[in-house]
């Protein structure tokens, strides 16, 4: 059911409109569905294996941390493990029809993905240059540089815990690419938790699973087009910005 007049921000001219469907919305509808609980137990899962991950980690460099801490074997085993589990939580989200049908959406990078990295290059910040479906340009390079780190971090990291599967010069190129992908993990960690607490709404929505619709609207126009094209698995990404566009309302 489309929400009264004076609850929502008119479309632009010759753009069609979709609302939300039903199951995505509360009872006063106000709040559409973002997240599923599955999705939001992946994301909390990884985040503290990673972290647990990336703070042994620089206790183990940083001397300042390891005098602090001490007991470099446990923190050594810890960094190990928590490591190799942090693919887990996504290989087990699997499971989840919701978390497969957000993996379509973060692979597909569309024409309007590029118009908004463009935008972002130029740091032009006018809602109208940055369009995006359910993610945006940004969050789904983010997806897709986190999750090929994490396995090139998993994998350098048991060519250094077992010695014995590699020659020397194998286990020495895997401790370089090791150190400096984990200083870049964490540099860009630091930039999506920046991001994070800049945007109160989108964490509310990773929490709780739901967000404001006129956020929705604002921020991720795009949404239900994604939407129709991951479940249906029928409509080329590079029709998401023609003139079928969908949007939140």
């Amino acid at each position: 059911m489309t929400p009264p007049p004076d609850q929502t921000t008119p479309p632009p001219q010759g753009t069609m409109t979709s609302s939300p469907r039903a199951g995505d919305r509360d009872r006063n509808g106000s709040r559409v569905r973002r997240f599923s609980p599955a999705e939001r137990w992946i994301h909390r899962t990884t985040a503290l294996l990673l972290g647990v991950c990336v703070f042994s980690a620089g206790c183990l460099y940083l001397p300042e941390l390891a005098e602090l801490v001490g007991r470099r074997a446990l923190v050594v085993t810890v960094h190990e493990w928590s490591g190799i589990l942090t693919p887990l939580p996504a290989l087990l989200g699997l499971a989840s029809r919701a978390f497969r049908a957000d993996l379509t959406r973060l692979n597909r990078f569309g024409p309007h993905d590029r118009r908004w990295l463009s935008a972002a290059l130029r740091r032009d910040h006018r809602r109208q240059e940055r369009p995006a479906g359910k993610f945006n340009a940004g969050q789904k390079l983010y997806a897709g540089y986190i999750a090929g780190a994490v396995m090139v971090m998993a994998g350098t990291g048991l060519l250094m815990w077992f010695t014995d599967l590699a020659p020397l010069v194998w286990r020495t190129s895997a401790t370089f690419v090791h150190d400096w992908l984990a200083l870049a993990i964490g540099i860009v960690l630091l930039g999506h938790i920046g991001k994070a607490y800049a945007d109160p709404e989108a964490r509310r929505g990773m929490r709780t699973g739901k967000v404001e619709r006129a956020w929705a609207a604002r921020e991720h126009p795009l949404w239900h087009t994604d939407e129709d094209a991951a479940d249906g698995g029928h409509r080329d990404a590079g029709h998401d910005t023609g003139d079928h566009e969908h949007r939140i309302r």
